[in-house]
């Protein structure tokens, strides 16, 4: 058996052996790694640069979604939109497939020539799909997003980050005005209803007090009582406490008659019913509610989105020096191969 020494020996030769079959070969290793590195050069050279533009969001102030709660709070029955609930609306859109098929219907499609519009939609879309990409910022960063477009023109890429996050912006706003909206309607529906149940019960009592009067007035006029008798002392206070209840008769007929003539002639019982006016206002408010969308914002853009002005892609010297080493690796790999063809068959 061998020892060590003897070994590692071996391996020194072995080693001097490959690295002499390789220089004998060189000429091989230069044949197949030249036309590799050129084409890796070629590649970088010729490649479509690709530019990436990039829009970062974040949650809006409280004063972008104060407009949002005019006529809410307190005791309106409507609760307050906050800033999470604004946002929260505005991150479903962002990722939403109805504003991805928009954008791409509308913008996308667009910069595409005839003959690239009529190959298959849903290549296209896949394709699209890999230019325009959203998500997390960071994952410390759960409410930060961005927004992230890598195409060959560097103004194309700065626009349609802005558009896109518009474009989101917009539906998102449509969603919350409208259901601000319709809670507004429905507090004005419930507020009417209020109304007309205020006017029902308002004319049911002034009947109930006509009818009232009238039973007064026979008994005032059986006895002949046309004026309240004059009571002096302290029977008067309870017979005047009286006149309101089982004793209206004593009133006499003819303030019982006038107030019957009033009661009937009335041509409203709105001035008579307490807080009506109020509930009145509120109701017209509601009614008209109208938010203007361009008070109102739904994100807030973080940072300012510049023309990206270097390319990210191709990576031209990261290219040119994997081709020279996939070269170089097949060029070694060739030579040794063809060294030990030639000794064998020298031998």
């Amino acid at each position: 058996m061998r020892n060590e020494p003897e070994r590692r020996g071996d391996d020194e030769i072995d080693l001097f052996e490959l690295v002499q079959g390789i220089w004998r070969q060189k000429i091989w290793v230069a044949i197949i790694a030249l036309p590799i590195t050129i084409l890796g050069i070629a590649y970088a050279s010729l490649a479509s640069p690709v530019y990436e533009a990039k829009l970062y969001v974040q949650p809006p102030s409280q004063n972008d979604v104060a407009q949002l709660n005019y006529g809410r709070g307190g005791d309106s029955g409507l609760g307050l939109f906050s800033i999470k609930d604004v946002y929260e609306v505005y991150l479903r859109s962002l990722q939403s497939e109805a504003v991805r098929n928009n954008f791409f219907r509308t913008v996308y499609l667009t910069t595409l020539g005839e003959e690239e519009r009529s190959g298959s939609r849903d290549a296209l879309y896949n394709q699209f799909n890999g230019l325009l990409k959203v998500g997390m910022a960071a994952k410390d960063s759960p409410l930060r997003y961005v927004i992230t477009a890598n195409v060959e023109d560097p103004q194309q890429a700065a626009t349609w980050v802005a558009t896109y996050a518009e474009m989101a912006a917009d539906k998102a706003k449509r969603e919350v005005l409208r259901g601000n909206q319709s809670e507004a309607l429905v507090k004005a529906d419930n507020l009417q209803q209020e109304i007309a149940s205020a006017k029902v019960t308002a004319r049911k009592h002034r009947e109930d007090e006509i009818v009232q009067l009238k039973e007064a007035l026979r008994v005032a006029r059986s006895i002949g009582l046309e004026k309240p008798p004059i009571i002096s002392g302290e029977v008067s206070s309870e017979v005047s406490a009286g006149m309101n209840g089982a004793l209206i008769y004593m009133r006499g007929s003819n303030a019982l008659e006038a107030e019957i003539a009033n009661l009937e002639s009335r041509a409203s019982d709105d001035p008579f019913i307490k807080g009506l006016r109020g509930k009145q206002e509120k109701l017209t408010f509601y009614r008209n509610l109208k938010i203007d969308p361009s008070l109102i914002a739904v994100y807030q853009q973080d940072g300012v989105v510049d023309q990206p002005d270097k390319p990210v892609k191709p990576r031209k010297v990261i290219i040119v020096l994997l081709s020279a080493l996939v070269g170089l690796g097949l060029g070694v790999v060739v030579a040794l191969g063809r060294d030990v063809w030639v000794r064998r068959r020298v031998a």
